[in-house]
């Protein structure tokens, strides 16, 4: 029968809890806040102009995803305000930020998939930032890294 073993530091290789990789964590982290501030700035900013006028955006006729722009705008006003607050509260290393950046992340995702005809080069670029920012937010950190 095996003895347990007491808990201690993990080995330098392991998976997940390496000096290396929470650094990464933790400057991903401060990455996160940053692009949920400008993702939610520039959110704030599509949002207004798709609610000013529909005739910003090209018209998709043929596209599975159809929406009407102006209530796509007031969605994306929302989102941002909520990113924008999630990015400042990331930046202040607050837990409620991490939570709320995570599931705006998500949102992004879903978001920007759905914004690929209307902007299809951003979008692609939202959806890698959107799940670098999933990453740094839910990697593994040390207790004694951050004060959350």
């Amino acid at each position: 029968m095996a003895q347990p073993t007491a808990p201690g530091p993990a080995p330098q290789g392991s998976s997940g809890n390496s000096p290396h990789t929470r650094a990464w964590a933790v400057g991903g982290t401060v990455f996160a806040g940053v692009v949920l501030v400008v993702n939610g700035l520039l959110d704030i900013l599509k949002g207004i102009t798709a609610v000013a006028s529909d005739q910003i955006y090209t018209g998709i006729d043929d596209y599975v995803f159809r929406f009407n722009l102006t209530a796509w705008g007031w969605a994306l006003l929302a989102v941002g305000v909520i990113a924008l607050a999630a990015g400042l509260g990331l930046l202040a290393d607050a837990l409620w930020a991490r939570i709320v950046g995570v599931t705006m992340a998500s949102l992004s995702l879903l978001a920007n998939f759905l914004w690929l005809p209307y902007q299809p080069l951003w979008a692609v670029v939202s959806i890698g930032l959107g799940a670098w920012v999933i990453w740094a937010l839910t990697a593994n950190r040390s207790v004694g890294s951050s004060s959350l």
